[in-house]
């Protein structure tokens, strides 16, 4: 017969790293501090989303996107969507 030991949702979850990466936190803080609005962040191998429920937002911020990567010196995409 097998050992069979259940592993905890401690067990499983308790080595894993929940912190944000720091162009999350970033990009956040960016359009919290230009725009005063809030906006949705996922990072991808090659690209950064940034997500907004305004397309008006998306229009105003699509310009501050150079400096933006400038500013996480990346070499990632940085592409909006609305959504």
């Amino acid at each position: 017969m097998y050992n069979v030991r259940m592993q905890s949702l401690f067990d499983v979850l308790g080595n894993k790293d929940f912190d944000l990466p720091p162009e999350v936190v970033e990009i956040k803080a960016y359009v919290d501090r230009h725009f005063k609005s809030e906006v949705g962040v996922i990072m991808q191998e090659r690209a950064i989303i940034i997500t907004t429920r305004s397309a008006a937002l998306a229009g105003s911020l699509r310009p501050h996107l150079h400096k933006l990567a400038k500013q996480l010196k990346t070499d990632k995409k940085l592409i909006i969507r609305i959504g």
